[in-house]
């Protein structure tokens, strides 16, 4: 870009002030960095600093601890775990003596990391547990009570991990007795909250008799201490003590404390019983529930519009959670008016908008907004515990429009929420998710991406739920309900694109790997694939294009129509692998890696394989490097011997990179990838036993592909069939039944399927019946909810990628038993030449890869005078 020319009649000013006014901004610019050279160390400063380099260890840390500074001081006590596994004996009995001495006196950050380390040195076991209480536990407890907050707190911690490892004899001498006088009312109010925080985790570790006697006295007492942050904190400790004492002592000694509480003159207090209270539902029984603690909740949820929002806060948050616990309790009354609690907490702050300007409301009412939307968004969090509770076949009448109003709330933080809920919102509903397909569609199109982004992560399970549940079992009409979803979807993908958040764009674009499942190929090749293609040329980030790479293998894995897959292979190889960018050719690469893992070995080798050994001869050498990596797994999809011509054209490839090489980075990465090639061992023709689950896995991959060109040809007879009049399709009977009894005898006719009704007429109309039902079934397929490795994403679907042996283990027949279509002995031919269907073969346009049997010319590998194919798997074993 060009500066702007001077506006007219405006001169360029190199006059004496323009100058002068120059000279004054370099003066500014020098003032500015003065701090910074004042703020360097004087040579006194650096050597005070400097330590001896010949000091070990243990003899530096010792000296910075005596006399250096804080920071010194600071950085040693850091490094107090290295030390520890270096050297436990000296570093406890010179280091640590220092230690004691400094953290008397030492700052707040010395303190805080003195605490991290002590806990890191328990949690890596450096020392015996009785060799850490004789060190450690003393200095830990002698700082619990320092006068700042955030440095008590670190103790604590640090300690309350190392009460889970210490013995019962320990416990009881260091920490138990002296608690007795620190939970008195003459010790101070950290002194007695630190007990009460202790008193919950000794419940765990002593007997009933020990707790009876020695620890439930003291949780009465501080239950009713004077001070109500004391009061507070011994009730959030009750869930954990009734945890460790059981039933009938939690009824008996915790439920009357927790009834006196929840009457508590404090808020905050009265909060902290209704909380544990609902924590320990499932202790108590029916009787406690509903004559108890019932009218104690309901009491609490009628106050709580008249107190402080914090408390709405913490009710709405754990609303769902009661309202289970207490499901078999309520009267229909008392059902009724909860859920019309819920309903208006999720409205909440709703009615006060005004559209006003945020700097024009006061600071007070901002703060009560950011409460209310805190609350509405534990109400989203809640919902599908709310659907639970009224039942999800009553979810239309009861609660559609409170889902409603949270998926259109302004805040962006309730939509996220109800966003993360969508999916098991839609697993409730069941037969009943068509009522929430707008909702889906609002969600995908939100302006704000952290909304998508929670979104997407159950995506793939929320669009199959869409398309196989409902009223309607047709697919067709399933798929009609949605007529806005692939808007929504192509719009949310674009706007993810034009955003700086390329982790939602890779998520997204990972995620449309579900489509075919529910879309049909037509829409995801007008829609979709072109997309992809665009994005792997032109998006900047690695990632996306990798994703996008992925997501377009798995459209073109389930495409239906030969000639759309061919256009998207010859786009691949011209636009990617023969493209101008080196950048292409890299993405054309990775592609070719994913055609390795989803696609058989053969539709590697016939489309993909040339123009991938040809990048050898690219004048870049991060693609020459990158093929290098990719060339053992090129190998790995050739099978002897009728590949032979294509391991020969490889091998030639390779000799010319270790003779032509001159980048040395290439040439080492060929001469390991050589080694690693001669190390492979070559899959064969017929079955190997190391190879057995690989090769049953290709060779299924086969199957499902030769079968998407059966069925497009069976779709385009019926067709045919459908527009000719019944005169017209009566000859044409007649013309294939004279055409099949004037063969020469020469011909290979296929063999007919051994069976009980193998001599019928009809056998060959049931077969294409069957296929053409499948065909029409296919998108029809659950999708797996993993969609990381496609070999799991198919598991429902009509092609199942990853089987076990047993599920097919040939039969009689030569099919496999599980099938549930059938198939003809195609599918067990060698991979020759002649193996390949016509309607699989490329256009013109494609460079292509013929499979011989076992001769290096390419030439006749496609030609009419191949020899005839095998029919049966028994004569493919037998090829050489």
């Amino acid at each position: 870009m060009h500066p702007p020319p001077p506006a007219a009649g405006v001169a360029m000013d190199f006059g004496q002030n323009s100058l002068f006014g120059y000279m004054e901004d370099l003066q500014e610019l020098t003032i500015i960095e003065r701090p910074v050279r004042r703020s360097l160390k004087t040579p006194e400063e650096i050597e005070r600093l400097t330590v001896d380099e010949d000091l070990s260890d243990i003899e530096r840390a010792v000296y910075l601890l005596s006399a250096g500074q804080d920071i010194q001081g600071t950085s040693v006590i850091a490094n107090l775990p290295v030390l520890m596994r270096q050297n436990p004996t000296e570093t406890l009995r010179r280091v640590l003596p220092k230690v004691r001495e400094v953290l008397h006196v030492a700052s707040v950050e010395m303190q805080l990391t003195a605490a991290v380390s002590f806990l890191t040195i328990l949690q890596e076991e450096s020392v015996p547990v009785h060799t850490y209480a004789h060190s450690f536990l003393q200095v830990i407890l002698l700082h619990l009570e320092h006068r700042d907050t955030g440095v008590s707190n670190a103790w604590l911690e640090t300690l309350l991990s190392v009460i889970e490892v210490l013995p019962k004899e320990t416990l009881r001498h260091e920490i138990l007795n002296p608690l007795v006088s620190k939970a008195q009312l003459s010790q101070t109010i950290q002194s007695r909250l630190v007990s009460c925080k202790i008193l919950g985790k000794l419940t765990n570790k002593f007997d009933i008799n020990t707790i009876k006697r020695e620890i439930l006295p003291l949780v009465k007492s501080l239950c009713q201490d004077v001070e109500y942050e004391v009061r507070s904190c011994m009730c959030r400790q009750l869930e954990t003590i009734a945890q460790g004492i059981g039933a009938e002592l939690t009824k008996s000694v915790v439920l009357p404390e927790l009834i006196e509480l929840s009457r508590d003159e404090g808020s905050s207090v009265r909060l902290a019983a209704f909380e544990t209270l609902v924590n320990l539902l499932d202790i108590f029984d029916t009787d406690d529930r509903s004559q108890t603690i019932l009218p104690l909740v309901k009491s609490f949820c009628e106050k709580s519009f008249k107190a402080d929002e914090s408390i709405l806060i913490s009710l709405s948050f754990y609303l769902g959670k009661l309202c289970h616990g207490l499901y078999g309790t309520f009267t229909p009354d008392q059902h009724l008016r909860f859920l019309e609690f819920y309903k208006k907490l999720c409205t909440l702050g709703l009615q006060q908008e005004n559209g006003h300007n945020e700097s024009q409301i006061p600071p007070q009412i901002l703060e009560q907004e950011k409460k209310y939307t805190s609350v509405r968004k534990n109400c989203a969090y809640n919902l599908p515990a709310m659907i639970v509770f009224v039942d999800p076949k009553n979810f239309h009448m009861e609660l559609y429009s409170t889902f409603f109003c949270l998926c259109h709330d302004p805040e962006v933080p309730v939509r996220y929420t109800i966003a993360i809920c969508f999916y098991e919102v839609s697993k409730l509903l069941n037969s009943g998710v068509y009522l929430i397909h707008k909702e889906l569609i609002t969600l995908l199109q939100d302006e704000s991406l952290e909304v998508l982004d929670a979104l997407i992560d159950h995506l793939p399970e929320i669009l199959e739920l869409m398309s196989t549940g409902g009223e309607s079992s047709v697919q067709e009409n399933k798929l009609t309900s949605l007529p806005d979803l692939i808007p929504a979807l192509t719009a949310a993908e674009q706007r993810a694109a034009a955003s700086l958040k390329w982790r939602t764009h890779e998520k997204l674009l990972q995620k449309y790997a579900c489509l075919p499942q529910v879309i049909s190929s037509d829409q995801i090749y007008y829609r979709f694939l072109q997309r992809m293609l665009t994005i792997m040329m032109t998006n900047n980030v690695l990632p996306v294009q990798k994703a996008a790479s992925r997501t377009l293998c798995i459209f073109l894995r389930y495409n239906r129509k030969q000639d759309q897959r061919h256009e998207v292979i010859q786009k691949l190889i011209e636009q990617l692998g023969q493209g101008r960018s080196y950048w292409n050719r890299l993405r054309f690469l990775d592609t070719c890696e994913f055609i390795i893992e989803i696609f058989s070995k053969s539709f590697f080798c016939k489309y993909f394989f040339l123009p991938a050994i040809e990048l050898t001869h690219d004048p870049v050498a991060n693609v020459r490097m990158k093929l290098c990596y990719l060339l053992p797994k090129v190998k790995s999809t050739l099978k002897i011997p009728a590949d032979k011509h294509l391991l020969q054209q490889l091998e030639m490839c390779v000799r010319k990179l270790l003779c032509q090489e001159k980048d040395k980075d290439v040439l080492a990465i060929v001469k390991r990838t050589v080694l690693e090639l001669d190390r492979m061992e070559m899959s064969m023709d017929a079955f190997q036993k190391k190879f057995y689950e690989k090769d049953l896995l290709d060779q299924e991959k086969e199957r499902e592909e030769l079968l998407l060109v059966e069925m497009e040809q069976l779709e385009k007879e019926k067709q045919q069939n459908d527009g000719r009049s019944p005169n017209d399709k009566i000859f044409e009977k007649k013309r294939r039944d004279t055409k099949t009894q004037s063969l020469p005898k020469g011909l290979p006719v296929s063999v007919p399927v051994p069976g009980p009704s193998s001599n019928t007429p009809s056998t060959s109309k049931e077969i294409k019946k069957s296929k053409l039902i499948r065909s029409q079934s296919f998108n029809n397929q659950g999708f797996h909810a993993k969609y990381g490795n496609l070999e799991k994403c198919v598991k429902k679907s009509l092609f199942s990628s990853k089987s076990s042996p047993a599920a097919y283990v040939p039969s009689v027949s030569g099919l496999p038993k599980t099938s549930a279509i059938s198939l003809p002995d195609d599918s067990f031919r060698p991979r020759n030449a002649s193996s390949v269907p016509p309607s699989f073969s490329p256009n013109s346009q494609l460079p292509s890869t013929s499979r011989g049997t076992g001769s290096t010319d390419t030439k006749s590998g496609g030609s009419k005078d191949a020899p005839p194919r095998k029919a049966t798997l028994k004569s493919r074993k037998s090829n050489p």
